[in-house]
């Protein structure tokens, strides 16, 4: 390259209007636009040969996008993650990440802070929780005058017959459908934290596994390769299950609605001590262990696949959207992360959380 060459891609580099990290083969921070100091509030000298793990807390598995975006040579993209220091509080992102044309080992990081920051689910502040709650009194007020519309349609199906028995019929089956929808409405609306205390991930997705085999997931071989050596972590164990049944039952419905007929699910837990979440307090956690939930279904639909825990989306007919929604919700209040990769034939749901306290000690939603 020439030296004019040179010096306008100096002055691109400075110019950039967004954070721009340039990382070695070892994530160590090599070089820093005028942006990203400013973000990380330090100099390139303070910074250059850390490791970028000390000096990003980012609410996403960071290290391994690092790791894929070196063995594919292709670049990565992380929406909506908190992404902060451990001097200043986070705030939400998105981050792309691209290795470098001739030299694939060194990686670009652009990071660019959104304008609204986070998630319903996954920080409710007062708006969210009044969102919530209004929802929530909503579907118990409509939950009353749907019962007299049933039973109603029920006694005028006594004197009735042919097609005027089958549109009070309808009338039944679609009141039944609504309240089961007000339901999930009421479930996600319950602000109740969960009451913690150390449990084994490995016993609850037993239970999970053992529930699914017999009902909604008789069609599916599951099995496990479980990590013998992971610790406890603090949760609701009422909760968790229900999270593990969730994904469980999309996995088993997904591979249906495909027309496999069977299909395998894997359940994976490991340990991975590099992961860390900050919290709505803007504390940072670490999330070391890891549950993986794989299907070989067809994958989720490319254009929901990054709104999935979301309310109301849904890639199924006739579907909520509320069941993902829940399970991140329930994920984001233990203190935990929850992510997807979904491809044709692979669908990997992991769940990332903290490691229970030696002793059990108590945490401040811990039930006594």
């Amino acid at each position: 390259m020439s030296d004019e060459g040179h010096r306008l891609t100096g002055e691109i580099w400075a110019s950039l209007p967004v954070p721009a990290l340039l990382l070695d083969a070892e994530d160590r921070i090599d070089a820093l636009n005028p942006e990203a100091e400013a973000f990380l509030n330090a100099s390139l000298r303070s910074l250059k040969g850390r490791s970028v793990h000390d000096c990003l807390i980012v609410d996403a598995p960071i290290e391994g996008a690092l790791t894929r975006v070196r063995l594919n040579r292709s670049p990565v993209f992380i929406n909506d993650s908190d992404v902060g220091t451990h001097e200043r509080a986070s705030v939400a992102c998105n981050l792309q990440i691209a290795p470098l044309t001739d030299h694939p080992e060194i990686l670009l990081v652009v990071i660019a802070p959104r304008q609204i920051a986070g998630r319903l689910g996954r920080a409710p502040g007062a708006a969210a929780r009044s969102a919530i709650g209004m929802a929530e009194m909503l579907a118990h007020e409509i939950k009353n005058p749907l019962a007299g519309i049933s039973g109603a349609a029920q006694l005028l199906s006594m004197s009735l017959e042919g097609e005027d028995l089958e549109l009070t019929d309808l009338i039944v089956a679609e009141t039944r459908r609504v309240v089961q929808l007000l339901e999930q409405v009421e479930q996600f609306g319950n602000l109740r934290p969960p009451l913690t205390k150390p449990v084994n991930l490995h016993d609850l997705l037993d239970r999970a596994r053992r529930s699914a085999s017999v009902g909604f997931a008789a069609h599916m071989q599951i099995h496990d390769d479980y990590d013998p050596s992971l610790p406890p972590t603090l949760a609701d164990g009422d909760q968790l299950l229900q999270v593990f049944l969730n994904l469980l039952k999309n996995a088993a419905e997904a591979v249906q609605r495909s027309g496999q007929g069977t299909g395998t699910i894997r359940l994976r837990t490991f340990y991975e001590p590099s992961l860390r979440v900050r919290g709505a307090d803007g504390v940072a956690l670490a999330v070391p262990l890891q549950v993986e939930i794989v299907d070989d279904g067809p994958g989720l639909p490319p254009e929901i696949a990054d709104e999935i825990f979301e309310p109301f989306i849904s890639g199924r007919e006739n579907g909520t959207g509320l069941g993902l929604a829940l399970v991140s919700k329930i994920v984001i209040e233990h203190r935990g992360w929850i992510s997807v990769e979904s491809a044709p034939g692979r669908t990997a749901f992991r769940i990332s959380l903290p490691v229970a306290p030696e002793g059990g000690a108590p945490d401040a939603n811990q039930e006594t």
